[in-house]
């Protein structure tokens, strides 16, 4: 008489495949894209918050930043690819690498960057900017009237930033030399960002904290509600943002 089969293989077939599963997520944040939410107003107007963005992971080689729970196997990047001027990337706050911050880059190894009068200088020339209109800004306070410029790096990229006058607090720095294998990040949003202009709590980025670049703002929601709150959708959602190419 042939054995009665059990259930069990059915069990370990389950399991094989939510392990198999897990591991494809795992592999696949690692070396392709991981998403990321943003959490505060220092990148408006590109990035707002409740913006939901994938960075690609691949783009600057990778460190043991790049790992889930960050394990120190390893100094440095392999594969390293150098960021852009201009690129918007994540990266793990120097003095605490449990903090993802994200910034765009701005000064690149070797150069000097510093403000002056509210206006960018990098190597000694001021970066051009133009007018783009004004801004209303909601941050914790009432909102605030903005003037919106596009200012265009010397690699001709060409971006949105914000200002709310031209002697705000880092509107007059020092010049920031850019030490060899280092990054100077700054906010788009250049009079509430705390950037690499305040060297005690952000300062240079080495390029082995770097995690990506953001790309895509794959999802967006107004932060009234937490994302999970799917009823909420139809009139919460930022419909107009999703799958929007960060520049």
């Amino acid at each position: 008489m042939p054995k009665r089969k059990t259930g069990g293989g059915g069990l370990a077939e389950s399991i094989k495949t939510v392990v198999y599963a897990v591991l494809i997520a795992v592999v696949f944040r690692t070396l392709f894209f991981e998403p990321f939410n943003i959490p505060s107003g220092s990148m408006v107007p590109t990035l707002l918050i409740g913006d939901y963005v994938l960075v690609s992971k691949f783009s600057y080689g990778y460190s043991h930043f790049s790992l889930p729970f960050s394990p120190d196997l390893f100094s440095g990047r392999i594969f390293y690819t150098q960021p852009k001027r201009g690129d918007v990337a994540v990266f793990r706050l120097p003095r605490d690498p449990s903090v993802d911050y994200i910034k765009r880059i701005i000064g690149l190894p070797g150069d000097t960057v510093q403000m002056k009068g509210g206006q960018l200088y990098i190597n000694g020339k001021e970066v051009k900017r133009v007018g783009d209109g004004h801004y209303l800004y909601h941050g914790e306070g009432p909102p605030v009237e903005a003037k919106r410029y596009l200012e265009t790096l010397p690699n001709g990229v060409t971006h949105s930033i914000l200002k709310f006058g031209n002697n705000e607090p880092l509107d007059n720095t020092p010049a920031y030399k850019v030490p060899k294998g280092d990054f100077f990040v700054m906010g788009d949003n250049r009079d509430d960002s705390e950037d690499s202009r305040v060297m005690s709590a952000v300062g240079f980025i080495p390029k082995a904290n770097l995690v990506g670049r953001a790309d895509i703002v794959f999802f967006s929601v107004r932060p009234l509600y937490p994302w999970w709150e799917f009823w909420y959708w139809p009139v919460e959602v930022r419909w107009g943002r999703l799958f929007t190419v960060i520049h």
